[in-house]
């Protein structure tokens, strides 16, 4: 891959959610954080059909269900909704999903625009993937609406909050976790100096890659064994007509394979010319953090070590793994 096409490739790297019967695109970029849907303020009737404000990084934000923009029908949630903390070039606000499913490059010349947009038209191009359709979300479009203060039909927006105490007590505790993020210092400006990493679990242990390495994650995947390999060569997969080895990170990394798991999320990752999917337990977050003098890889497998939001975060050095002669590929 060329550097210009590698450039092209991060430009459209999209986070790609569920809502509804729909899925949905907002290029990755633009995403700050995922979580799970906490509890919202509700301090007074709100415009433009903003579900309630949350206490973000020392900001107060909106938070929006875009279903409110596009006319479609807006069920209850529950505490397995995720939202999406996003940010333009002025704001930071936030977006409730149904699930995220992954982030996967989009080929510009397959993206199709809408025709007769403006600026505040909150879909405005469609993107074809697996025979599916997906809708890409003009977050700047959704910016000017919150900017224009618009009273909207009351509509009993706590009521698509789940109501029983245990529902209730969960999503509270995720906002007083949320608080707990003072260390965060968000000021104007500072978002353009960090570095984006994708977060993961092996055996309840958090690991951390820069976004900069990951092509796509997949949060489901079909995997065929492959006899005779390693181990630690779990198979491997077709990923719209190309075939990835799949690397089992634990068991290359010599942990406890105690964690059993009928689902096989991966995150496909290129470097030194190489494409490989590393197998995990379990996608935890993306977010923005300030890695200068963190990460000093060496000849190790692991990066360094940062906390971020109290959890202390390992970073797997990615150019070591994919260049070791210990993984075999095979030509298919």
């Amino acid at each position: 891959m060329t550097s210009s096409n590698y450039i092209e490739q991060k430009k459209n790297t999209h986070l790609y959610f569920q809502i509804g019967d729909n899925k949905y695109a907002i290029n990755s970029d633009n995403v700050l954080e995922i979580m799970k849907l906490p509890a919202l303020d509700y301090p007074q009737k709100l415009p433009n059909n903003i579900v309630g404000l949350l206490k973000y990084n020392n900001f107060v934000i909106n938070v929006i269900d875009v279903r409110f923009y596009l006319d479609i029908e807006v069920k209850p949630y529950n505490t397995h909704n995720e939202l999406l903390i996003v940010k333009t070039d002025e704001t930071i606000f936030g977006i409730i999903t149904d699930k995220v499913i992954g982030i996967i490059p989009f080929n510009s010349s397959m993206i199709d625009s809408i025709p007769y947009v403006d600026n505040r038209t909150i879909v405005d191009s469609l993107y074809k993937f697996n025979n599916e359709t997906i809708f890409i979300i003009n977050i700047y479009a959704i910016e000017n609406i919150l900017k224009e203060h618009n009273v909207m039909p009351d509509f009993d927006m706590k009521s698509l909050f789940p109501q029983d105490e245990a529902s209730s007590g969960l999503l509270a505790k995720r906002t007083f976790d949320i608080a707990k993020k003072s260390n965060m210092r968000l000021v104007s400006g500072e978002l353009h100096t960090k570095s984006k990493f994708i977060s993961f679990k092996l055996n309840d242990v958090s690991y951390c890659i820069p976004l900069d390495s990951v092509k796509e994650v997949l949060k489901d995947t079909a995997i065929t064994p492959i006899p005779g390999t390693p181990n630690y060569i779990e198979g491997i997969m077709n990923l719209r007509g190309d075939y990835i080895t799949v690397l089992n990170l634990k068991k290359f990394l010599d942990f406890p394979q105690d964690t059993v798991s009928d689902k096989n999320p991966v995150i496909i990752i290129e470097s030194n010319e190489l494409t490989l999917a590393l197998l995990i337990d379990k996608i935890n977050e993306l977010f923005d953090y300030q890695e200068d003098g963190i990460l000093n890889a060496g000849d190790s497998y692991f990066a360094g070590e940062f906390i971020y939001n109290e959890t202390l975060y390992t970073v797997l050095n990615i150019e070591k793994i994919a260049s070791d002669k210990k993984i075999i590929i095979t030509d298919m």
